[in-house]
């Protein structure tokens, strides 16, 4: 059995999860994967002679740079089947996909950009999947829930998708839940729990990069095409964005901060709009597979329905089906945080080295 080698690309907040992770994951000896490459940023860490390297010492590495072309040559080269651990978000990387594949060389990945950017690069990318060069992004979706994973299975078993909802972000899912709870009033103003949200590390540094809608654009981009949908990309459908007219232009995370209290009016009226109807407003993906659409933005819901029944961060994505019609497919849990996403890319690690061995 010719050997499994491993190149990783991230070695951040997920990068140092998978690490951890993989030296437990479940595997027979025979098959378990050997590491030839790390890189994070402006570090390298491989051998000419693709002996296993322990990445955790990729600071102290002297290795020279290798380009995407070189890399790409490199692994291609390797006297084994070679995965690609991709744990970043770099658009660069993604666009080199395709690359990879055609070389023989198998991806596994959370990088949401590669399959949620031009519908050319989607078909690029899955046209060059072959027996010897998968493709795994359980993680692009949902972190570790198994949102795509289900996806694919109801389609390939002839189910039809009618319609996908759902609050496809742990941001979006705590700021509402908080906000607007079932019962009772809410925690505070809106300005005051992105504050809060941004310094428990639930927003990105700068909160406008969650609340521009974006995030969650990218992630129906691609439910929406796994579903058959052809859509173009996250700017081809109505995404609403939170962030108001005025603080668009705002130079700084901090001046935003500072202004989004003269706007807390706003989101009130929307609560406000919401309660008046027996409801609760919430931050909702939906993928109208049988209307060819989809949008992202507010929604007031029901408070029994199960989008109005999240807690904390949690993520839903409910499936509405031919077979599941009068009661929707339900997945819901975490779906952020470096330890669940690479518990989606280990997982899928581990169906690429099954198919491969």
């Amino acid at each position: 059995m010719a050997p499994v080698y491993i190149a990783i690309i991230g070695l951040g907040g997920v990068g140092k999860a998978f690490l951890s992770q993989l030296s437990r994951l479940s595997l027979p000896t025979a098959t378990k994967p050997t590491v030839i490459f790390a890189s994070r940023s402006s570090k390298q860490l491989y051998t000419k002679s693709y002996d296993a390297i322990d990445a955790t010492n990729l600071d102290s590495s002297s290795s020279s740079l290798l380009s995407l072309p070189d890399l790409t040559a490199y692994l291609a080269d390797a006297p084994g089947k070679v995965i690609l651990v991709d744990n970043t978000s770099n658009q660069d990387v993604a666009d080199a996909y395709p690359s990879f594949l055609k070389k023989g060389i198998s991806v596994v990945t959370p990088n949401k950009k590669a399959f949620s950017s031009s519908l050319e690069l989607w078909n690029d990318i899955f046209g060059s999947v072959s027996a010897q060069a998968l493709v795994y992004h359980e993680s692009s979706v949902g972190a570790g829930l198994p949102v795509i994973s289900t996806l694919k299975d109801l389609v390939a078993t002839g189910d039809q998708i009618t319609k996908i909802q759902g609050v496809f972000s742990g941001t979006m899912s705590f700021l509402f839940n908080t906000f607007a709870p079932v019962s009772g009033s809410g925690a505070g103003k809106w300005s005051q729990i992105v504050s809060q949200a941004k310094d428990a590390g639930y927003t990105e540094p700068d909160p406008r990069d969650d609340l521009n809608g974006m995030d969650v654009a990218r992630k129906c981009t691609i439910l929406a095409r796994l579903a058959g949908l052809k859509v173009q990309g996250p700017e081809s459908f109505p995404v609403q964005s939170l962030i108001p007219k005025e603080l668009q232009s705002a130079g700084s995370a901090a001046e935003f901060m500072e202004k989004l209290p003269q706007y807390d009016g706003e989101m009130e009226k929307y609560k406000e709009d919401a309660a008046k109807q027996g409801k609760v407003v919430r931050f909702v993906a939906s993928v109208d597979v049988a209307n060819d659409k989809v949008s992202v933005g507010l929604e007031m819901v029901e408070k029994d329905s199960p989008i109005a029944a999240l807690r904390g961060s949690d993520n839903i994505f409910v499936f509405h089906t031919q077979r599941y019609s009068s009661s929707p497919l339900v997945v819901q849990g975490s779906g952020a945080g470096g330890e669940v996403t690479a518990m989606g890319v280990s997982a899928d690690l581990i169906k690429a080295i099954e198919r491969l061995s």
